[in-house]
């Protein structure tokens, strides 16, 4: 899963150690996921903090959540700790967090952002703009939000029904739709004004 190497480990518990919730740990997790905007974090998680599907992992004198969903992600990953006159810098390498993983068991959200990276945004950045998933609704709509020359563009509307929409709804039939959740008065680097 992920290498956490000595060093970073007698780093993180040390940091652990000086919180003031007894029992405080680290949760490791991507943010996105599978696109370009991809994030490897750490984070403190005080107790009752971490999620249902959690991994647990035992360190030496710390424990480490692991997001289910981004185990796959995690892959290789690597942190590590050096020391340095700055006093040191804790780094993460996880070169499989912005990979699309999208083989048949897939989650939707992972599917819905292989077509937007693979087949959305290729044809968006001929005008600076890019869309992403913002989140799924409860009645499995998905939310979005544009960016570059889309935020603020006159044709977005066009885009989103006519594009993005009819490309989710032909490939993820179990959406029932899109939202688009961009600040469309922000129109200062809009493709179309």
């Amino acid at each position: 899963m992920i290498d956490i190497s000595e060093s970073a480990q007698v780093y993180l518990k040390g940091l652990l150690e000086n919180q003031e919730t007894e029992g405080t740990a680290i949760r490791i997790f991507v943010a996105q996921p599978g696109t370009p905007q991809a994030e490897t974090c750490i984070a403190y998680c005080r107790p009752g903090e971490e999620e249902n599907n959690d991994i647990s992992v035992d360190y030496d004198g710390f424990r480490a959540w692991f997001e289910e969903k981004s185990i796959k992600y995690l892959e290789d990953a690597e942190v590590d700790y050096k020391s340095d006159e700055m006093g040191g810098q804790l780094t993460i390498k996880a070169p499989n967090a912005r990979v699309a993983q999208v083989g048949p068991d897939a989650s939707l959200e992972d599917r819905i952002n292989y077509i937007l990276q693979n087949e959305i945004n290729p044809g968006l950045a001929a005008h600076g703009g890019m869309v992403s998933l913002v989140e799924i609704t409860e009645d499995m709509r998905a939310v979005l939000q544009f960016g570059g020359g889309c935020q603020g563009c006159s044709a977005v509307d066009l885009t989103l029904k006519n594009g993005v929409e009819t490309s989710l709804l032909d490939q993820l039939p179990e959406l029932a739709g899109v939202l688009d959740a961009t600040d469309h008065s922000f129109v200062e680097n809009a493709y179309y004004s």
